[in-house]
């Protein structure tokens, strides 16, 4: 690995990290030595790029400091491209216009040397299984976890029986085959999922729910993780031997 391209190794390693980093991480993971290391510090605070720490205790990269937003690594880019492809691919029609123009504004913005990374990545996301239609466009709730705003729901459950709900809804899981809703459901009282192409209609309400987003979900995954823990100690689970 060149010096420069190390440079910028160490300035992404570091902003992905939300603690401080010791010289030796740093070292091992861009397999190179402390020495080497010490010295690629010094270079980079030297041209004024906001590190703060030292040998021994670990190094921290100022939160306000960021850079020109299309440096990009080969490996960053060919993340974006298969990432972009695999929304448009199962995304909700705005989605997939998004990823679409993504990829058109990488290929026109990142340097002539990088395009061919975009053109001829050779990384396309295939599925062997069909997925349902939606009835409606799947933007909506994303536009209601956005600004907190319930959603009046009809919804079938597998037998075709149709129930109404009003929900808060959270979270939008992508899986290879199907989408789902998580929601607070004032009708159950608790968390449901909802497949999205089992909603027979919806409706965004004026009124908005009490409770943040993050918050819900930290709820939701607090109910998950003991939801899990009953299931691996029942009666007859392998983890109950």
């Amino acid at each position: 690995m060149r010096r420069t391209e190390r440079l910028f190794q160490i300035i992404q390693i570091l902003r992905r990290k939300n603690r401080p980093v010791t010289g030796r991480e740093l070292a091992e993971e861009l397999e190179t030595s402390l020495r080497t290391l010490y010295r690629d510090m010094a270079e980079l605070i030297a041209q004024r790029v906001p590190i703060r720490g030292e040998a021994g205790t670990g190094y921290v990269l100022d939160a306000r400091y960021d850079m020109p937003p299309l440096m990009l690594t080969t490996d960053e880019l060919e993340a974006a491209v298969l990432g972009a492809r695999w929304v448009a691919a199962r995304g909700d029609a705005r989605l997939v216009r998004g990823a679409e123009d993504l990829i058109a504004k990488l290929s026109t913005a990142v340097p002539l040397e990088l395009q061919p990374v975009i053109m001829d990545a050779g990384l396309v996301p295939v599925s062997f299984r069909k997925r349902p239609e939606d009835s409606f466009d799947v933007a909506l709730v994303r536009e209601a976890i956005r600004t907190q705003k319930k959603l009046d729901l009809g919804y079938a459950d597998e037998a075709g029986n149709v129930t109404r709900r009003t929900v808060w809804p959270f979270l939008i899981v992508y899986a290879d085959h199907i989408r789902m809703m998580c929601a607070w459901c004032e009708l159950r009282e608790g968390f449901r999922h909802f497949r999205t192409d089992r909603v027979k209609q919806v409706e965004m309400l004026d009124a908005r729910f009490p409770e943040r987003v993050a918050r819900l979900r930290k709820r939701w995954e607090a109910v998950r993780e003991e939801e899990r823990k009953c299931e691996t100690t029942r009666p007859g689970s392998d983890a109950s031997l």
